[in-house]
């Protein structure tokens, strides 16, 4: 380890500190402003944001492991989860769990299922192409079998029938989304549920996006599906307050119909000499710190802030929408019913992924979502409050036309197909960075990486190889030295 990353004999100053915390910053994707069209959400409200950095430091040193140690945390929990339900179909009685987000949220939602409903064998999962990869891996986790079913190539929604045509003995759980991420739609859910409830299994709506926009869109007059607890069948469902609540990450709830299946969402052990255990969630030790940050930002948003909020950025992706039809080659996927588009190509000279390099050349990120099942490929936006859409659609027109004139990327056929039949285990991770290299990317090298070899290569692959390059990838971005 060399001195400059050695832990010091004397603590530093805290000036020193901050200042490298600025300098490791300056690579990154800006988190406010709205030119970065996933991971963050901004309400553009200083004052709302500083409010929960407080009362996240105020709470910061209160550990959630033990709720008769620290009450306020109880309540706490108790007044989110009661805000959420009272707008997602519950009441203040409705039973939930404050998560870290929407993978914990899922992993509890489908443990409560898989625990109240043993079935003969290996359960089953069944789910949409479209919905979110955090059900994989709470599968994965939990000993469960995945089975996907396809969606409508045009609307891009699930299809009640597709998902009785999946239903075994071993289903276990039945999910549908609201929104599915990639295009924005959201899933016949009252039909869903109902093949569900007809089979005697549970329904789970993941609605970690849309959750806490699709109410509120609703209450400013627009047409929303139904889809939450006041569907019958449906049986739990989860909203990421760090996306559309724009809290901090990481703030999600689950909700479940009944008190029950809740309680099949505890882990408790006693088979040691330590203090009883007792988990809500995955987790054990956890900071209240989130849980304090997502109250106050509820608090300090107010519902009519919510409302203001989701109605800008629906407006936005209308804009977003209409723009994209006067742009030679580009077409939106399906209809978003909330501030989620996604943007293919129809045009073999337009590579979306070639648009997405231009356009963080230009200060934007576009996030590339690859092929899969007859979906194909496309650029996500996210939209929210302090989109400014006329600078977007500039951008995005300017990216297209550089796009078009530079070509789709030069993907060397020997090399996917190498990649395809390659043993990624007999690979070092050194091995596999300089591989990277070769088509142009450094793991650590920051910056504005130029992704569209990467991305063309991904989309050319099948899932389970894009997986194992994906898992390389992660590897050879932590190895070496700090």
């Amino acid at each position: 380890m060399t001195p400059e990353h050695a832990l010091p004999e004397h603590g530093r100053p805290a000036a020193d500190v901050l200042a490298d915390l600025a300098r490791l910053r300056e690579a990154d994707l800006p988190v406010r402003g709205g030119r970065v069209t996933a991971y963050v959400y901004d309400t553009g409200r200083a004052a709302v944001h500083d409010l929960a950095a407080a009362a996240q430091l105020e709470m910061l040193e209160v550990n959630c492991l033990d709720p008769t140690a620290f009450p306020s945390i109880v309540a706490l929990e108790r007044r989110v989860v009661a805000a959420v339900a009272g707008r997602l179909g519950g009441g203040p009685a409705t039973p939930g769990i404050f998560t870290s987000g929407g993978t914990e949220s899922i992993m509890l939602a489908v443990k409560s299922a898989r625990d109240a409903r043993p079935v003969d064998g290996r359960p089953q999962l069944v789910l949409p192409v479209t919905a979110h990869p955090a059900f994989h891996k709470a599968a994965h986790y939990l000993g469960l079998e995945t089975v996907p079913v396809p969606v409508d190539p045009v609307t891009f929604r699930a299809g009640p029938e597709a998902v009785r045509a999946a239903l075994t003995p071993r289903t276990a759980l039945v999910v549908a989304s609201a929104p599915s991420y990639p295009q924005g739609v959201v899933d016949p859910v009252p039909e869903i549920a109902a093949v569900a409830a007809e089979a005697g299994v549970p329904c789970h709506v993941d609605a970690c996006v849309g959750g806490w926009v699709l109410p509120w869109l609703r209450e400013t007059g627009r047409a929303v599906p139904p889809f939450d607890l006041s569907v019958p069948g449906v049986t739990s469902i989860s909203c990421d307050l760090h996306k559309y609540g724009y809290a901090p990450k990481g703030a999600s709830v689950v909700l479940y119909a009944d008190e029950a299946l809740r309680r099949h969402a505890y882990f408790a052990s006693a088979e040691w000499p330590g203090y009883p255990v007792i988990n809500a969630t995955v987790q054990s030790s956890r900071s209240a710190g989130p849980l304090a940050a997502a109250w106050a930002t509820l608090n300090a948003v107010g519902a009519r802030g919510y409302r203001d909020l989701a109605a800008t950025a629906m407006r936005c992706a209308d804009a977003l929408v209409a723009g994209v039809a006067g742009i030679p080659g580009l077409r939106v996927l399906g209809e978003p019913a909330v501030p989620l588009v996604a943007v293919a190509s129809d045009d073999p000279a337009l590579d979306v992924f070639v648009l997405a390099d231009r356009a963080r050349a230009r200060g934007w990120f576009f996030q590339a979502q690859p092929s899969h099942r007859g979906v194909p490929a496309s650029l996500h936006f996210t939209l929210t409050g302090v989109t400014d859409i006329d600078a977007l659609l500039e951008a995005l027109a300017g990216a297209a036309a550089d796009a078009r004139a530079a070509g789709p990327p030069d993907v060397p056929a020997d090399l996917v197909d190498a990649l395809a039949t390659m043993d990624l285990d007999a690979v070092g991770d050194a091995d596999f960075a300089a591989l990277l290299a070769g088509v142009g990317v450094d793991p650590a090298g920051g910056g504005d990486p130029e992704m569209a070899v990467v991305n063309a290569i991904l989309d050319a692959l099948p899932p389970e190889t894009r997986e194992a390059l994906l898992v390389r990838f992660l590897a050879a971005l932590y190895s070496g030295a700090a």
